[in-house]
């Protein structure tokens, strides 16, 4: 579908980051030939979402990065794949730093050498497996209306000088869905409302589900301090500092986050910033209540000190450290921060009176609002009539980093209607048809249009069932197959009178004939033997298996 600019960016850039796929051992177990950014969500290659949302953002200076050993692969594509060469000019450059490998976490790209010489502005940093139909211009409007500061937008050196700079802006989505994933990662979230606006917000902005982020971490983090502690110790800064504080546990953090540019200095001041979500992101929104924090992290180098005056400080900017932010001899929220309480003084207000205190820009976070509930029915049991019409579904926000992700990701994309059903489609998803090639569908065959993508040059024989499924570009389905809920990478090779329900066949992979196949994923270019029947299981080739095993020792760190 065409690609319309919606939107002139103040001079931001994009930074994607296209990690190895350490979390999909059956489709990357050789991740320089096959890297996560190029596996296919609903027949596009992965990282073309993220580079979609860029586009309609009107961003054009565009910056993959990968590393080394995967830059062939993904050049590649860049110059050959059909979904990404037909995406707007200019094209997105790619970089691959020297010391950039599978282990390197996501803070420590922004700080090397190659990145801190790239990055000259205010930027947007992605992860290759973004899927997010929310418009972006309305992301970049609430950042500039909320968090951005127009001297520091404009390089104007007396947003140094007064302490004022810009802040953040990530996004948090909700997991627990219509089809939740079992074992979906998720984040212990905490929030607090913005200052109120006197002016009523445009018709369909998302300024309503915006909020200030005071703390942020994964919930598997979380569980590692409860599994030392006997509970979660609140500072009592953050309740002085801030009375209504609402806490989310079935949010993740979609990794998208609008930067200025001073937070690549801030990385390159800390070492110990290894990621940018837990660390980066989570340590941020910390320092605005946590007495000490800014100046262990150097925010005050970073920033620049300024008097600490009712005229210095920005109306959106609600974080700087009040009379009650002593910091209290409890344990801190996390493990890693611990220090003694400030010595005492002879008076708060001399205290304040005499020390400069470094403004702590906010790090907003946009709350995706969650699916409507439908109304109860009525006491009585009688209907009232004509139904009311439903209430829109939010946008469609997904991190898929996870092969049961991909699965389920890729089937809901297959459920939009195509350009040929409905020209006035609003995803940017919609494919142009669901059928690219019927040509190649024979007759007396069942192919669900409503729930199901099939690609070019795809062969599907007499006696074919496809229910809800996702087939890849030259694919064969021979006679007498039953496919349902299934995701086909191209070149498969499906045998006669195969079911397979809920797999995962890589790219030219085969399924001989007669195979029954459930919850299964095929390594790519695998065979699988005739009348094999199957449930849960991972074909991989001993090869691929070793690399996995190799992977896995190292799985935390590989994912960005």
């Amino acid at each position: 579908m065409p690609h319309a600019v919606t939107i002139a960016s103040p001079g931001l850039q994009a930074i994607i980051l296209c990690g190895p796929g350490s979390s999909f051992p059956t489709f990357t177990a050789n991740p320089d030939e096959n890297p996560k950014a190029l596996l296919p969500i609903a027949n596009r290659p992965m990282v073309w979402y993220p580079l979609d949302f860029c586009y309609r953002a009107g961003i054009t200076d565009i910056t993959l990065v990968c590393p080394p050993s995967a830059r062939e692969a993904i050049n590649s594509a860049l110059n050959t794949n059909p979904f990404l060469t037909s995406l707007p000019y200019p094209s997105a450059d790619l970089v691959s730093p020297k010391d950039l490998d599978n282990n390197t976490g996501t803070a420590e790209i922004l700080r090397l050498p190659e990145l801190q010489s790239l990055v000259k502005s205010d930027f947007i940093v992605l992860p290759c497996d973004l899927v997010c139909e929310l418009s972006p211009d309305k992301l970049l409007q609430a950042w500039m209306v909320k968090s951005a500061y127009l001297p520091d937008l404009l390089g104007d050196e007396r947003s140094a000088s007064s302490g004022l700079r810009s802040g953040g802006l990530g996004v948090w989505y909700q997991t627990k869905t219509a089809t939740p994933v079992k074992g979906e990662e998720t984040d212990f979230t905490a929030t607090v409302p913005l200052p109120p606006s006197s002016v009523l917000p445009p018709k369909g902005s998302i300024l309503d589900n915006m909020s200030q982020l005071v703390y942020s971490m994964p919930t598997d983090s979380l569980k590692d301090i409860l599994d030392d502690e006997t509970g979660l110790a609140i500072r009592q800064a953050l309740c002085a500092a801030h009375a209504k504080v609402r806490v989310l546990t079935t949010y993740r953090d979609a990794h998208i986050y609008i930067f200025p540019r001073w937070i690549m200095d801030l990385i390159r001041e800390n070492d110990q910033l290894e990621t940018i979500g837990e660390d980066v992101v989570g340590w941020w929104a910390k320092a605005g209540w946590q007495e000490n924090l800014a100046a262990k992290l150097n925010f005050e180098k970073v920033l620049g000190a300024a008097e600490d005056t009712a005229d210095s400080k920005p109306a959106t900017t609600t974080t700087s450290p009040g009379n009650g932010d002593k910091e209290p001899s409890s344990p801190p929220l996390t493990k890693s921060s611990s220090s003694s309480p400030p010595a005492a003084t002879s008076s708060v207000a001399e205290t304040e009176t005499k020390r400069k205190k470094t403004l702590i820009p906010p790090m907003l976070a946009y709350i995706q609002p969650s699916p409507p509930i439908p109304p109860p029915t009525a006491a009585t049991g009688k209907s009232s009539g004509a139904a009311a019409p439903a209430a829109p579904a939010p946008p469609l926000i997904r991190r898929v980093d996870t092969a049961q992700l991909l699965l389920q990701t890729s089937l809901q994309l297959a459920r939009l209607p195509s350009l040929e059903e409905s020209p006035d489609q609003p995803s940017p998803y919609a494919h142009a048809r669901k059928v690219a090639y019927p040509e190649g569908v024979k007759a007396r065959t069942t192919i669900t249009k409503s729930d199901s993508l099939v690609a070019e040059n795809v062969t599907v024989q007499e006696k074919t069932s496809i229910k809800e499924c996702v087939i890849g570009a030259n694919c064969t389905i021979s006679e007498g197959a039953k496919l349902s809920q299934c995701l086909l990478m191209d070149g498969v090779v499906v045998g006669k009178n195969c079911k397979l329900t809920k797999c995962i066949l890589g790219k030219r992979s085969e399924i001989g004939e007669g195979c029954t196949l459930t919850d299964c994923e095929v390594q790519e270019n695998l065979l699988v033997d005739a009348k094999t029947e199957a449930r849960q299981e991972k074909f991989m080739s001993s090869s691929g298996l070793e690399a996995t095993e190799e992977t896995n020792l190292s799985i935390f760190l590989g994912q960005f």
